[in-house]
């Protein structure tokens, strides 16, 4: 089954009436295509394993009498469970753009504190150790990530978040997904890991990134610069190359441009390809194929093992959901899944906000802190944040 909006006549507020409707704990995925809200929880699938989780949903869903399930893979399943939900009801609209530039910005709270995880110089620390190691090793690529912990006044509601993060994001992926223990993920991802209709597949991997400028000279030679770097080209075909060879198995034909596409967001110049496929098998589901490509070295690294050790002993945080992935799955396979990038958990006063960036030998450390500083630029500006003052 393809996701299609409510009813033939589905009115276009639809969209923003489903962003209205959602409350802390509910899924919901906002895309230039269509805009779903599941509501509530029926049931909740937690199996550690990501394949057996796709196995049990296909299982729930056929007895289940909602369309789909939907939840949240966290980035390391060692450590944290998938939370994937079958819900109690479940609404389907069209995009939500661009009806949602028009919206009134909605007051997050008054931040009273921060602090950031590691402190700058410790991440540039963190990233010229890993440049030493990547000079000297195998390693082609790992991803490192810093937080920001934020202690506002009272409880942030993160249905403030997601109201502004949509507001100001009319391409990419908004989302927001509850998590074990009641906290909310919530995000604007530049980057769809994988979605399944049919016998088709799709992918949309980012990797290389520039910060956007207000002066529109400046911003334009910006992303010209980045399709002229070596180095985040090379950092994006590694990726590329990852993609189409995970999914290469699964595919009778499979398509991806040898050149990548400038993409942008409100914040960032970003390197993306489009890969498209035919899949050998339409029962594959998109869980499935998800389960098989993350994590991607846009979050982890290549290769995968000794990427996720080095970055284990450079981070002194927990990633959790954030570098996972946030989707959907109905009972005939077809889904959506984006990585969890851009995003921050919502838990009661705090937020933690992620930023992360891939380093390649020729990474500089001051380069790579200005990467994550100008990634941070996405939440703040949900946040109401001066981007000056933090």
């Amino acid at each position: 089954m393809t996701l299609t909006p409510e009813g033939a006549g589905a009115r276009a507020d639809a969209p923003v009436k489903l962003l209205a409707a959602y409350e802390a704990g509910d899924f919901f995925l906002a895309t230039e295509r269509r805009t779903v809200l599941a509501a509530g929880t029926a049931e909740i699938l937690t199996e550690p394993d990501p394949v057996r989780l796709g196995e049990q949903a296909t299982a729930a869903l056929a007895e289940a009498r909602v369309p789909i399930a939907a939840g949240v893979l966290p980035f390391d399943p060692a450590r944290h469970p998938s939370r994937v939900v079958l819900p109690r009801s479940v609404h389907i609209a069209g995009s939500a753009h661009p009806g949602a530039a028009a919206l009134t910005a909605r007051d997050v709270g008054i931040a009273i504190g921060t602090r950031p995880v590691p402190r700058p110089s410790r991440h540039r620390e963190a990233v010229a150790r890993a440049v030493s190691e990547l000079r000297h090793g195998e390693l082609r690529k790992v991803v490192l990530a810093r937080a920001l912990d934020v202690e506002f006044a009272d409880p942030v509601r993160p249905e403030a978040i997601l109201h502004n993060l949509l507001r100001e994001n009319p391409h990419g992926y908004t989302f927001a997904a509850g998590l074990p223990g009641g906290s909310s993920l919530v995000g604007t991802s530049p980057e769809l890991l994988v979605a399944k209709e049919g016998d088709r597949v799709f992918a949309y991997p980012h990797a290389g990134s520039a910060p956007r400028h207000a002066d529109p000279a400046t911003d334009r030679a910006a992303g010209e610069a980045l399709l002229a770097s070596v180095k985040d080209q090379e950092e994006h075909a590694v990726l590329a190359e990852a993609v189409v060879e995970t999914l290469r198995p699964f595919c009778r034909k499979l398509d991806a441009p040898t050149v990548p596409a400038l993409v942008g967001t409100p914040t960032m110049w970003h390197l993306g390809t489009t890969v498209t496929g035919e899949l050998l098998d339409r029962d594959v589901t998109a869980l499935r194929l998800a389960a098989a490509l993350h994590p991607t070295p846009a979050v982890c690294g290549t290769p995968t093992g000794a990427a996720r050790e080095l970055l284990g002993r450079l981070e002194p945080f927990d990633r959790r959901y954030y570098a996972g992935a946030a989707g959907w799955v109905d009972a005939e396979g077809d889904g959506e899944w984006v990585v969890s990038i851009r995003c921050a958990e919502v838990a009661h006063t705090a937020l933690r906000l992620y930023a992360g960036g891939g380093i390649l030998a020729a990474s500089d450390p001051e380069a790579e802190l200005a990467e994550t500083s100008a990634k941070f630029q996405t939440l703040f500006r949900a946040m109401g944040f001066d981007p000056e003052s933090t």
